[in-house]
């Protein structure tokens, strides 16, 4: 029987009207940035347009590639520290968005609490505060 992947755990701000911290939330299954990144850049990508770069604190993953491949576009990935908790995505020209991540390994009861959170519009808690809940 073929392996189909599992659609990303992802929730976004419904208005997009970017006034909050976070746009949304994304909760990966793991810490394998090449096993979770493409189906949620597949699933973002539907609702924004083509991704061009993705940012995100390496230490929070295991294996980060300089870039990836996604349905054929390949897509920069610029590593930076200090924010595990969140990953930023850019379309276009400095058109960045970013994602409140939820831990892996969080209950799912807190981790729906975040993401719901995350993807009010307005928004203005800080992820360390979100994923407390």
């Amino acid at each position: 029987m073929p392996e189909f992947p599992q659609l990303p755990r992802l929730v976004l701000e419904p208005t997009m009207s970017r006034d909050g911290i976070f746009d949304g939330a994304w909760w990966p299954r793991s810490n394998h940035i090449l096993a979770e990144l493409p189906d949620m850049l597949t699933a973002l990508g539907a609702h924004l347009g083509r991704i061009i770069r993705v940012g995100l604190d390496t230490a929070a993953w295991d294996g980060v590639p300089r870039s990836i491949a996604v349905n054929g576009l390949v897509i920069r990935i610029n590593w930076f520290s200090g924010s595990d908790a969140t990953i930023s995505v850019t379309r276009g020209f400095q058109d960045h968005f970013l994602l409140l991540v939820v831990p892996p390994r969080t209950d799912p009861e807190t981790a729906s609490s975040a993401m719901t959170a995350a993807a009010e519009t307005g928004n203005h808690t800080p992820a360390a505060e979100l994923l407390l809940c």
